[in-house]
């Protein structure tokens, strides 16, 4: 059923609010401005174990659409583009054959790229890492970005194929800490403290991992911040 992202209603905001920082006296760096929390079924949608890339696309959209005048862009949809609405996208673009359409095909980084310029005509960055220099590579991509775009930024791999929410990253001397927002939950609406206190968002070691996948961050070229 093509249920459109008006119909999802009470979505948690900004699940990371709240969490210290795993280094204090570490550099670290996180988004600015406001997201929604889209999560397996949020919408009614069953998409367990194959959902999680579109969901995190929409927690993305919600943020560009929270930016003022970002939401009036080329086709753009509020708070997020429905999972319909993104797989009609990715066939229409050309990317995807028709049949993808009501399929459950998986989403990554590099669909996310089209479909944000698609709907709100963003620009992104894809920048692919393996996971062995996740910490030389992706690190200072990060904190860059946050400095400069403060957009969430989606983040998945091969042999890690889980599709997460990025929101921050903090380094220290010896590791380093991505801020992870996980789409994965699925069931009754969550709180924050509940999301928070089970795992579901969180600071994560980057050295946890997997050292053996490659990942592709998906960076939306938002205008730099301090310009703004």
């Amino acid at each position: 059923m093509d249920r459109t992202t008006s119909e999802m209603v009470d979505l948690v905001s900004n699940v990371h609010a709240g969490l210290p920082h795993p280094l204090p006296l570490g550099k670290c760096s996180q988004i600015l401005g406001d997201y929604l929390y889209f999560h397996y079924g949020c919408d009614g949608v069953d998409d367990r174990g194959w959902g999680c890339g579109y969901r995190t696309i929409q927690s993305v959209a919600s943020w560009l659409c929270s930016r003022d005048g970002a939401a009036s862009q080329k086709n753009q949809v509020s708070p997020a583009p429905s999972l319909p609405h993104i797989q009609q996208a990715l066939v229409t673009m050309g990317d995807k054959p028709g049949s993808f359409r009501g399929s459950r095909g998986w989403v990554g980084s590099f669909e996310a790229s089209l479909v944000l310029d698609f709907f709100y005509g963003v620009p992104c960055k894809v920048v692919h890492v393996r996971g062995g220099e996740l910490q030389r590579v992706a690190v200072p991509e990060l904190h860059e970005h946050f400095d400069t775009r403060g957009s969430p930024v989606m983040m998945g791999g091969d042999r890690d194929n889980s599709s997460k929410c990025v929101v921050g990253v903090c380094t220290g001397e010896e590791d380093s800490y991505v801020l992870v927002v996980d789409p994965h939950y699925y069931g009754p609406k969550p709180d924050r403290a509940e999301l928070q206190r089970r795992g579901w968002v969180g600071w994560r070691k980057l050295s946890s991992l997997d050292q053996t996948s490659f990942y592709n961050m998906c960076l939306p070229q938002t205008a730099d911040v301090n310009t703004d």
